[in-house]
């Protein structure tokens, strides 16, 4: 074995050959591509804050105009997670980790003295920032009592030695803050025990009484808080309790009468934000893939789609101080996530406003008006299911066959939208290879149908969709079946892990990203603070039979059936896959003497987020299927 560093020490390369300057050169453009998603407007509402890098990490920024100069406000050598406003001011919440640990602290950046304070104990895990309307106390999910429970406290920035716990979780589920009541003495939250089984609470935040609004045993469901009304009697919801899909619906506090608002879309209703003043509603639906925006009156609940924005993916709703305006993030196939607002002209709530583009993120120099889109298409499976896949294909001569790189996304409560993303680009532009995107059964965005099929004892039917996939590019005239790849990350590394166990004689490499490479030894030795929130999904490792069938699919007791080179990519601080996955994967596969390439990064977590980690690793997978593919 040979072992070499980068990157001053913290990028352990393991059999990996060094790498050419020229794939180093060819890919530097595509390594320079940043973002700018829309984090909030400023007090005053004319200006906004987004998060970009300009260094190695993102950081917090100010834009002043539409298209202007980004002022950088924090510099800082961690990555900048949630950001939050403290209302009426212009100081920011926010969070963040060291290493990529995902152990964040919640910090407050000061406007004026453009300092920050770090407000929490430093050692415990932190998220979920929720201001109250008068911007005194923000309410956060917190690991500080006991190192694993998701429970709720509340603080004021002004004591945070005073902080309380409004909310214990004592079942290992995880418990977060959504919104306050406009008086500040009521609390929203959301159990998660699953992706079936999310119930809404409220809290009375002097006397902790806990009341159950939605979901519990009695009616299995999913149901996310959005926020009250202006007048505090009243909750807007998204629920699938009357549909396969996720709907936008309103509870009455003083009825208890749930109405869904949306229930004439056959898709899953996903963000959606309110005003301060109460008369004007957004929210964002997944059809397909692609996240449409639609604005709501919140009186009559009628709603309406708007249009002229580009066809890609809408997010993080944010509504102006001042109520005019709406603030949010667009990603598209050829352009990176970047910040629009809508400027309202009239009282009418359905009435769209004029849409400015405030941010023109850098792609490198690159020509996206030439990146490749994709085309959606759906194949059958093993027992007749439709499966969607995206596929993108490069400019080829008739006659010629090119080879596939197959990209199984992570979750596995998740789906592989066709945002941008650069590496696609990259890997069809110089390896001259399509790439296929599956939304394999399990995956979010179909139905709650759709998303439990894979659960418990039903694992290896979704590796069975890759094999069906396999066999849907056999039968395509451009695809060359005998070359074709698979990459994933997370529970997507687990796909690629079981398809090499399943599939090496119809595949010709592999790439597992913090894969899960042992079911039993990930769910033991995975963080407390989310255990039980998997057992659900995966299945519960302290049941005898669970167990012995999780131990008979997990790929590493059967690394004697993967017969093609494998590249293993890893953080040593990763809290959700643990490093062990790597470490017995790769050893159990240098043991049979399979050749495997391993890449450690000693200050990353559950992915890379520096930029000198992520360069070396696409320019090392570059090399990978230069050679395997």
């Amino acid at each position: 074995m040979t072992t070499r560093t980068e990157n001053n020490g913290n990028l352990i390369l393991e059999d990996i050959p060094p790498i050419p300057q020229k794939i180093v050169d060819d890919l530097n453009r595509y390594q320079n591509i940043r973002s700018a998603p829309f984090g909030d407007f400023t007090e005053d509402s004319e200006n906004i804050f987004i998060q970009t890098r300009f260094g190695d990490v993102s950081q917090i920024h100010k834009v002043d105009i539409p298209g202007g100069a980004r002022q950088q406000l924090t510099f800082l050598s961690e990555p900048v997670g949630q950001v939050a406003r403290q209302p009426h001011t212009n100081n920011l919440a926010f969070t963040m980790d060291a290493g990529g640990s995902e152990y964040a602290q919640i910090c407050l950046y000061d406007f004026d003295t453009r300092e920050s304070v770090m407000l929490t104990d430093g050692e415990s895990r932190n998220r979920g920032i929720v201001w109250n309307k008068s911007g005194k106390q923000f309410a956060y999910q917190s690991t500080r009592r006991n190192g694993s429970s998701n429970d709720i406290w509340v603080m004021s920035p002004d004591s945070p030695q005073n902080t309380s716990i409004v909310l214990e979780s004592e079942d290992g589920s995880w418990w977060g803050p959504v919104s306050w009541s406009p008086d500040g003495k009521r609390l929203l939250v959301m159990q998660y025990i699953s992706i079936s089984d999310a119930r809404m609470y409220e809290i009375n935040v002097a006397t902790l009484e806990k009341t159950l609004l939605a979901g519990g045993p009695s009616l299995p469901s999913y149901n996310e808080p959005s926020g009250y009304d202006k007048a505090g009697k009243s909750v807007f919801l998204i629920t699938n309790q009357f549909s396969e899909f996720n709907q936008l619906a309103y509870l009455d506090l003083t009825t208890n009468e749930l109405k869904p608002i949306t229930s004439d879309l056959s898709w899953s209703v996903e963000d959606f934000a309110l005003s301060d003043d109460g008369k004007r509603g957004a929210f964002t639906v997944n059809e397909d893939g692609m996240l449409n925006l639609y604005l709501l009156d919140p009186t009559s609940f009628k709603y309406k789609k708007v249009t002229g924005l580009p066809v890609g993916l809408v997010g993080s709703l944010s509504f102006s101080p001042d109520n005019k305006k709406l603030g949010f993030t667009v990603n598209t196939a050829k352009s990176p996530s970047d910040s629009f607002v809508m400027e309202f002209s009239s009282k009418m709530p359905l009435k769209q406003g004029e849409i400015t583009r405030w941010t023109y993120s850098e792609v490198g120099g690159l020509d996206t008006n030439q990146f490749i889109e994709p085309e959606l298409v759906r194949f059958n499976s093993f027992d007749g299911l439709s499966v969607p896949a995206f596929v993108y294909k490069p400019q080829t001569s008739k006659n010629e066959k090119i080879p596939v790189i197959i990209s199984i996304h992570g979750g596995p409560e998740a789906q592989f939208r066709p945002q941008f993303i650069g590496t696609f680009q990259l890997w069809m532009k110089k390896l001259g290879a399509a790439v296929i995107a599956p939304n394999v059964r399990g995956s979010a965005g179909y139905g709650k149908a759709y998303i439990n099929m894979d659960n418990g004892y039903k694992r290896e039917d979704s590796v069975k969709d890759i094999g069906a996939l396999l066999d849907w590019i056999a039968t395509q005239p451009d695809l060359d079946s005998s070359r074709v790849a698979v990459i994933g990350g997370s529970y997507g590394g687990y796909m690629v892990l079981a398809s090499a166990v399943h599939y090496s004689d119809r595949l010709a490499a592999a790439v597992d990203i913090v894969g899960i490479s042992n079911f039993v030894t990930f769910l033991t030795n995975t963080k407390e603070y989310r255990r039980d929130l998997r057992r659900p999904e995966y299945g519960d490792e302290r049941d005898d039979k669970m167990r012995a069938f999780l131990e008979s699919i997990s790929p590493n007791n059967h690394v004697e059936r993967i017969k093609i080179p494998m590249f293993v990519v890893q953080g040593q601080n990763d809290p959700r896959v643990p490093v062990t996955e790597a470490e017995q994967i790769v050893k159990a596969l240098r043991d049979e003497g399979k050749p495997v390439w391993y890449m450690n990064a000693l200050n990353e977590g559950h992915g890379y987020r520096k930029k000198e980690n992520r360069d070396v690793y696409t320019q090392a997978v570059v090399l990978f299927f230069e050679k395997y593919l």
